[in-house]
């Protein structure tokens, strides 16, 4: 399903990025890892870039098995990542990972892919079997 970009709505919204967020995952489990992290890295795929919005894998260990926004980020094990205020992202997102539930919102900073400026973000992962996929949205 193809929305449709309103024009003047520069930011994605949570609803979107959850809606992303499932359509990565449902990839991955129908398509396999391979196809859907190329499909993910591809930015003319717009089931996966839409504005500021992109997807993001890394493993339980913290290690990024797929990035839409920054490729040379892959195989880089991001586990002591912090954002500027000192927040371990990685950890946070494993850490939700592994709660019963398997998903849910964390925030922290991070540059928009739009502006390049750290902005507050608002991540949301699921787990598929030991990966962490998410999306998420600049405030």
């Amino acid at each position: 399903m193809h929305h449709l970009r309103h024009a003047g709505s520069g930011m994605g919204s949570a609803d979107e990025a959850i809606a992303m967020t499932k359509r990565a995952v449902a990839m991955i489990k129908a398509d396999g890892k391979e196809k859907a992290f190329a499909a993910i890295a591809d930015a003319a795929n717009t089931s996966f870039h839409d504005r500021d919005l992109y997807i993001y894998v890394y493993d339980m260990n913290g290690v990024t098995l797929a990035h839409g926004n920054n490729p040379k980020m892959v195989g880089k094990n991001l586990i002591d990542l912090k954002d500027n205020e000192g927040k371990a992202i990685v950890k946070s997102l494993i850490a939700t990972a592994s709660t019963p539930a398997g998903r849910g919102w964390v925030d922290f900073k991070w540059p928009n892919p739009l502006t390049k400026v750290v902005q507050q973000k608002s991540g949301y992962i699921e787990r598929v079997d030991n990966m962490i996929v998410g999306s998420g949205i600049y405030k």
